[in-house]
């Protein structure tokens, strides 16, 4: 194999590289910040909410993207944590959503 095309496969290999931008106490915490992030079409993967679960004190649920997304993951985070929705605004909107007239 030459240098440029091992040069190459690393710079797949570390694409490809998993770097955690989060972690949760709560695994359903953690379920909901994977579901915003692949919503926004960024590939999620969560460690250790098995574990959490069986020993919650122990164990911290790990948010995980690779790293060509990590800008954007944190990014999107980082908006969630600044703005978040209510219960109030959500509704609202579903009410205007229904009704046309408003």
């Amino acid at each position: 194999m030459s240098n440029e095309a091992s040069l190459d496969q690393k710079n797949v290999d570390q694409q490809d590289e998993l770097v955690t931008i989060a972690t949760f106490p709560e695994p359903m915490e953690a379920n909901m910040a994977r579901s915003a992030l692949e919503a926004a079409g960024i590939p999620v993967f969560v460690v250790g909410e098995t574990a959490n679960s069986m020993l919650p004190v122990a164990f911290e649920s790990q948010l995980q993207v690779q790293v060509k997304d990590e800008a954007a993951a944190r990014g999107l985070l980082d908006a969630m944590n600044d703005d978040p929705e209510s219960l109030e605004s959500v509704t609202a909107a579903e009410i205007a959503a229904e009704d046309p007239a408003r």
